[in-house]
């Protein structure tokens, strides 16, 4: 059962706490839905995003329910929209209400790490996962919470293969390529910091000159403001003065690409994740949006499940690295660069796995163990 609550302040208090009361009156059973074997059956969690609903988190909830519902388990879903304070609400309501874990997406780093300590000591039988979420103590040094499973993507890997890209592959004979960045300053998201960290080592090599960096002014409207910041932006700069633009996440680079296309400017674009729009752009007829890198946000979703289910069975050596078999708490999806020359014209978001790269969606990537194979098939 789906429950999507985006409204603030009394009016969320009461969805959510008409849900919770609607949630407890379902009766739990030995033997849920379609997972006779699951050990997690008639467990109750929940999917918390702290960003606003958009085609791949979408895909993500969606997932997340499927993946619960094959281990008997219920599964609602919460957008907080970007907002910081109803996150934090929708967590502790949640987990005042009963639930037994949550999957917590995109959580700021100057609160998560003590906010969830404090959380976790007041319910210690609770259980949690957390995506794109860095977990900073007050001094800034990056911190663990026992019994909490960290999944992100690889982020640097995001940023190094569309640099790669950029250099190898368009501009081959160049020594150094002058880029367009478009970002977010630091400690806006965890994911955003990441990316950097991958960006940084092609602009210390001196393979990159980033000419500015921009950014949205609104970020409820992002894709608008990017249009209008972009559109802006380029009519500071010469025919040939920027050999690239690099975005950071693809929102953003819908609306980048909008401008390009209005400018008839003839300047390759790259980004981060992909969806729908922006493969439905890449197709277009002399399109300059060149390559995406991103993972599978449906594999997210059910990766984030599964993991909360091994949490929920105590089964945390079967929490292991997708490349070493090692047992961990820090779990990160592989990065795949999908390119414009890769796709078909009836591709789409749901088609992609025919023309991805091995890695997007893998089923090696995923955690598991007997019970798991068992009740979802591996």
């Amino acid at each position: 059962m789906r429950r999507h609550f985006k409204a603030f302040g009394m009016v969320a208090g009461a969805a959510l706490a008409l849900a919770l009361g609607l949630a407890g009156c379902a009766e739990q059973a030995g033997t849920v839905g379609n997972a006779p074997a699951s050990p997690v059956a008639g467990k109750k969690v929940a999917y918390i995003l702290n960003m606003s609903s958009s085609e791949i988190f979408q895909l993500c909830a969606n997932q997340c329910e499927e993946t619960a519902e094959k281990l008997g388990m219920e599964c609602d879903v919460f957008f907080s929209n970007g907002d910081d304070t109803a996150f934090q609400n929708y967590i502790s309501t949640c987990a005042a209400g009963g639930y037994d874990g949550m999957y917590l997406s995109h959580g700021g780093q100057d609160y998560s790490y003590t906010f969830l300590r404090s959380l976790l000591a007041e319910y210690p039988e609770l259980k949690i996962v957390t995506f794109d979420t860095q977990f900073r103590d007050a001094s800034g040094q990056i911190q663990e919470i026992e019994g909490v499973t960290q999944f992100f993507q690889d982020d640097a890997g995001f940023a190094e293969s569309l640099l790669d890209y950029v250099c190898k592959e368009l501009y081959p004979s160049k020594d150094q390529v002058n880029l367009l960045k478009v970002w977010v300053g630091p400690n806006y998201i965890a994911a955003f910091d990441r990316r950097e960290t991958g960006y940084q080592e092609y602009e210390k090599s001196g393979k990159i000159h980033t000419l500015e960096v921009i950014g949205p002014t609104d970020y409820n409207n992002a894709t608008a403001s990017m249009h209008d910041v972009m559109s802006a932006t380029l009519m500071k700069y010469d025919t040939g003065d920027i050999d690239a633009v690099w975005v950071a996440y693809d929102a953003y680079a819908q609306g980048c690409y909008q401008a390009l296309r209005e400018s008839q400017r003839d300047i390759p674009l790259v980004s981060v994740d992909i969806c729908n729009m922006d493969i439905q752009y890449m197709l277009e007829d002399d399109s300059q949006w060149k390559a995406c890198a991103c993972t599978d946000f449906k594999a997210n979703g059910e990766q984030g499940i599964r993991i909360l289910a091994l949490e929920l069975n105590n089964d945390y050596e079967d929490i292991t690295d997708p490349e070493t078999g090692e047992p961990t708490n820090y779990i990160e999806m592989p990065a795949s660069l999908i390119t414009q020359d890769m796709l078909r014209e009836d591709t789409t978001i749901e088609t992609i796995y025919s023309v991805a790269p091995e890695e997007y969606g893998a089923v090696e990537n995923y955690v598991t163990n007997d019970w798991l194979k068992e009740c979802i098939g591996y």
